[in-house]
């Protein structure tokens, strides 16, 4: 999702290089699936995509951009590459590169706030669902764990609670905030939420798998570096083989939680095997 979408002025800084920075990161805008999800997940409750949801498709989008520009960061997962190009902090510096993630996490949930289509409490509930998917339980909890664990050798139990928080939990936050803005039952958010944490585990183990079987030109980020690190993952735990059968089984086992819904999720099906069976 780009600037172009939303309200320029949300995104606007009187320095230019930051500015610059900003949208460097914003015209490269990844796969987009976090957005899609939350997109998809709206249609499937209210059989069309509420303009709304769009504004809260970008906020998410951005969050996920702040991660990465974060994660890349010397002090972090020290990457190079993101997306085919060189990183922020390699284009410009490190203090940018923070004040980039700085911005556009407050930046989205300023989105959200004024979205005024969707009611005060939706609003809320949206911003209360996205802030618990990116803060201490959710992703940034999880990098703290998933850090920590450097150099050491876990369980496929402890993978699963790390991923659950550092790439899972925002995932989940994008089809509820959907599903919100659609107004969804109680018993559908709860089948969505259910189908949410096995396809995000499900994300996590292919990218396990594909870190190992693609190239950096493939991945459009440095491949084998978990190995580099020392990290412990689904396939270090489980084998290439063992890791491409447990995506497999939660790939399967998240689509039959979209049984409930019948054709309607239909596009959510086709997003989940994307998410599982993508090359990069």
């Amino acid at each position: 999702m780009s600037a172009d979408a939303v309200d320029a002025s949300v995104v606007a800084c009187a320095d230019p290089r930051l500015a610059e920075a900003v949208q460097y990161v914003l015209a490269n805008p990844g796969k987009q699936l976090r957005s899609r999800l939350t997109l998809e997940s709206c249609e499937l409750i209210a059989g069309k995509v509420i303009p709304a949801a769009r504004t809260i498709a970008t906020a998410i989008e951005w969050l996920h951009a702040y991660s990465l520009v974060h994660d890349d960061l010397p002090a972090m997962d020290n990457d190079e590459m993101r997306r085919g190009k060189p990183t922020v902090h390699v284009v410009y510096d490190e203090a940018t590169a923070i004040l980039v993630g700085d911005g556009l996490q407050a930046a989205a949930f300023r989105l959200i706030a004024n979205e005024v289509r969707l009611s005060a409490e939706a609003r809320i509930d949206i911003v209360a669902l996205i802030s618990a998917g990116v803060g201490f339980g959710g992703m940034v909890g999880g990098q703290a764990l998933d850090m920590a664990a450097e150099h050491a050798t876990l369980s496929v139990a402890s993978l699963q609670q790390i991923h659950a928080q550092k790439t899972g939990a925002l995932i989940k936050a994008a089809i509820l905030a959907g599903a919100r803005c659609a107004e969804a039952t109680e018993e559908a958010n709860q089948t969505l939420a259910k189908f949410a944490d096995l396809i995000g585990l499900g994300f996590q183990v292919a990218d396990d798998v594909l870190d190992v079987t693609q190239t950096t030109a493939a991945l459009g980020k440095t491949a084998g570096k978990d190995q580099v690190a020392e990290k412990s993952t689904y396939v270090s735990c489980l084998g290439l083989e063992g890791a491409t059968q447990e995506a497999e089984r939660l790939l399967q086992e998240a689509l039959t939680c979209l049984d409930y819904f019948g054709e309607a999720a239909a596009a959510l099906r086709s997003t989940a095997n994307t998410m599982v069976k993508r090359q990069y």
